[in-house]
């Protein structure tokens, strides 16, 4: 059977909620996915993140979605619109560091001062990534619709299809488990 007949078949029976066909479907085309978002952005990285989202966002939403012929290359625009929104995002973070420094005070640093500075921000990073790999996949998946995305605890909860008290509570031992971590 061609991959595009395979990847249809599997698509609809995800439409109907078959975890199987969820999983069989993220297996053959995460790799090609995460590639191709190289491929657009230069950066595996943003790639792998934004392709996690897409998976995430059809499983999320497989009850609405609709029929679609070729799976890999609506998933591909899919990706695509989610990567350009990504980079539009952190460009908007590096703007916003960038024009709070820009008078702030590490313009005056020695070169050692910048360097522990440097140095210390690697390691808030690094905590950082190892208490987000204490949560859940849905504790990461509202904190990233919370905080970086800017949603309201109503926007979370209707695009994660839970009611706000779930949504709230969700991020609040989230971020117990992140403030944990942090302060071990």
């Amino acid at each position: 059977m061609n991959h595009k007949l395979s990847h249809h078949l599997l698509w609809e029976r995800l439409r109907v909620g078959d975890k199987d066909a969820f999983f069989d479907l993220y297996k053959e085309l995460y790799y090609p996915l995460v590639n191709f978002g190289i491929r657009v952005c230069a950066d595996a990285d943003t790639s792998s993140e934004a392709t996690d989202l897409v998976f995430t966002t059809i499983w999320d939403k497989h009850e609405t979605l609709t029929r679609v012929d070729n799976v890999e290359a609506y998933l591909r625009t899919f990706l695509k619109r989610k990567l350009l929104r990504i980079l539009e995002r952190k460009r908007k973070i590096n703007d916003a560091l960038f024009n709070a420094g820009a008078d702030g005070d590490w313009m005056e640093m020695s070169y050692e001062e910048f360097i522990v500075k440097v140095q210390s921000d690697e390691l808030v990073k690094y905590q950082l990534k190892n208490a987000l790999e204490k949560l859940t996949f849905r504790q990461k998946q509202l904190i990233h619709l919370k905080f970086f995305d800017g949603l309201s605890y109503e926007q979370i909860a209707e695009q994660s299809n839970q009611s706000i008290k779930t949504a709230y509570n969700t991020i609040y031992d989230a971020l117990k488990i992140l403030r944990k971590e942090f302060n071990a």
